[in-house]
């Protein structure tokens, strides 16, 4: 049950070493202290692009030249890669839940499973801020590792899931390349993140509305 659920979603309160800054910015916090990245209006929401760098697992959301926001991104394995080339986002959902992984609700048990062999009722697990750019690929909240993690999803840690998605709209460009322009101006500014030791959450958290982590703050500034 733990590497279903390490590889899949995060909690809230997970405690970070870490942050996530803005795109010029270094951010620190203590050791299980909140989690922030610093996320920018557009002048003009039509002129927001992203872009995604695999080598780096960074994500930029650029108007123009100036940088909205700069976060650090798990990316899908070797034999289950983020889709390559460019995309729109096409679909927005703030609390989605997987159709494939979640847990089997019975009682008081819950226990992670398939959705093929839920005995119970069937919770998918949080994919909150969903913001799809390929059919079952997408942007989403989760546990955010230093290697590529997931099956192919872009996975954003914490409060950058719905900054991120503050900034996308529906049609927004989205260019997934092995590396970016970006990488050698503004990546070296982006805190990395490492959820690989954060303990699996609580299933009986997972399958309520707790499991979606909310800004502490204003989205965007």
């Amino acid at each position: 049950m733990q590497h279903i659920s390490r590889f899949i979603l995060i909690v809230a309160g997970a405690g970070l070493v870490l942050l996530i800054a803005g795109c010029g910015t270094v951010t620190h916090a203590p050791v299980g202290g909140p989690y922030h990245v610093t996320a920018y209006h557009p002048n003009d929401p039509s002129a927001v692009r992203v872009k995604v760098s695999l080598s780096k697992q960074n994500v930029y959301v650029m108007e123009g030249e100036r940088c909205l926001m700069a976060a650090a991104i798990s990316v899908g394995l070797p034999n289950k890669p983020t889709p390559r080339g460019g995309f729109t986002i096409y679909a927005k959902q703030e609390h989605k839940r997987s159709g494939e992984y979640g847990f089997s609700v019975q009682g008081g048990s819950v226990v992670a499973t398939t959705a093929g062999h839920a005995g119970g009722r069937y919770v998918g697990y949080p994919m909150g801020y969903w913001c799809e750019f390929s059919p079952g690929y997408g942007f989403h909240q989760g546990f955010v590792h230093p290697f590529p993690r997931t099956h192919g999803c872009i996975r954003l840690h914490g409060e950058a899931a719905p900054k991120f998605f503050a900034l996308v709209r529906i049609g927004t460009p989205v260019n997934i390349a092995t590396s970016q322009p970006e990488d050698a101006t503004i990546g070296p500014n982006v805190q990395r993140v490492d959820d690989s030791r954060t303990p699996d959450p609580d299933p009986h958290l997972m399958v309520t509305d707790a499991a979606f982590q909310e800004p502490s703050g204003p989205l965007l500034q």
